[in-house]
């Protein structure tokens, strides 16, 4: 019997669902036990359910392959093979909040890649290297639950995360206005080329509810708790476009920044190499090492040179320079299924268990 926790993956025939099992495949703390997924997969190997779907560029992991994948909506079943679950489901919004909460009441901890709690006041919506400490209100929302172990964890939206680590790695420095746009690749639809010939050589400047969540995530990651949920900062001010790009993976942003303070570009690009957080110190096994390069190269960072720094887990930032109209500007690049996904799910699994609060069932 292996001591890793036993996981379960909701949603585990979609791109997101898929990029969790190929993120797990050799982890040394979590094996994937069981899949759920809708009733028209359930009965079937994962190999049969997924058939000609899958969209890794890696092999699907034999040890997955065989695994009966079972109905996600027979919740006491799924849950029984256990210790905790990703969610990756694709359902509506208020679906997916009720199925959530749902597992977490069988006692089993419910991490999520998915938008429908994140502004739940008690659900801790984390980058494990920004705001680690909002764990602590999974205490407040067992309380609502009724459960001693079982709760819902979020992580942010993937449009964010090419900009605002560096933005927390300058809060000494007191940025309170910000433009972004994001240039983002098409695999956050859950897509690929094959299935969207119309991106090809194609841009749309439109992504359905993208500008809202760029805008107003980041400032719930920087707020507090304050008395039983998260209170958001007030600042900066953030204003978005987001562009869906002929780009497979990598979300790229251009940001111009102002702040309070002066500070010089030397300064700008020590705070953001020395960044580290929680998951450094720890040393979990998702951690990159580097959370954020910068690049001194006027063409960087760039998708197919730089969106797997760090195994898809760092930041990548270059073209730091002083703006005419805001104070300084740059260009973040991110990979949208790691980082800002899967991987970003599992690190934040991985924070978890390192503060306690998902263990053996």
């Amino acid at each position: 019997m292996s001591d890793k926790l036993k996981v379960g993956i909701l949603g585990g025939t979609g791109m997101v669902g898929q990029r969790f099992i190929a993120l797990l495949e050799n982890h040394p703390w979590f094996e994937v036990t069981t899949i759920a997924a809708s009733e028209r997969s359930a009965g079937k190997s994962y190999k049969e359910a997924v058939g000609e779907r899958w969209k890794m560029t890696t092999p699907m992991p034999e040890n997955v392959k065989d695994i009966i994948v079972m109905n996600v909506n027979e919740v006491e079943k799924v849950a029984a093979e256990v210790d905790f679950v990703f969610s990756a489901v694709d359902m509506t919004k208020e679906e997916i909040k009720k199925i959530e909460e749902e597992y977490a009441k069988t006692e089993t901890p419910v991490v999520s890649n998915n938008s429908a709690h994140r502004w739940t006041p008690d659900v801790p919506m984390v980058v494990p290297e920004i705001n680690p400490e909002h764990m602590k209100v999974i205490d407040f929302q067992r309380k609502r639950l009724g459960t001693e172990r079982g709760f819902v964890a979020v992580k942010p939206n993937c449009s964010i995360q090419s900009y605002a680590p560096v933005l927390t790695a300058w809060k000494e420095f007191e940025p309170y206005e910000v433009v972004a746009t994001t240039y983002q690749a098409i695999s956050g639809a859950g897509k690929t080329f094959k299935d969207w010939p119309e991106m090809v050589e194609n841009i749309i400047p439109y992504i359905g509810g993208e500008e809202e969540k760029s805008e107003k995530e980041p400032l719930r990651i920087w707020g507090e708790i304050k008395d039983g949920v998260i209170e958001p900062a007030d600042s900066p001010i953030i204003t978005c476009q987001c562009i869906r790009v002929p780009v497979l993976n990598g979300h790229t942003a251009a940001v111009f920044v102002k702040f309070k303070k002066n500070p010089t570009k030397e300064q700008l690009i020590e705070k953001l190499v020395s960044f580290r957080g929680l998951p450094q110190e720890l040393n979990l096994p998702s951690s990159p090492k580097q959370f954020i390069q910068y690049l001194d190269e006027d063409n960087r960072p760039q998708v197919k040179m730089d969106v797997d720094f760090e195994n898809g887990m760092g930041i990548s930032v270059g073209r730091l320079r002083e703006d005419t109209v805001y104070d300084w500007k740059f260009v973040g690049l991110s990979h949208n299924t790691v980082r800002g996904a899967a991987g970003g799910a599992v690190l934040c699994a991985e924070l978890l268990k390192e503060q306690g609060y998902i263990t053996k069932k």
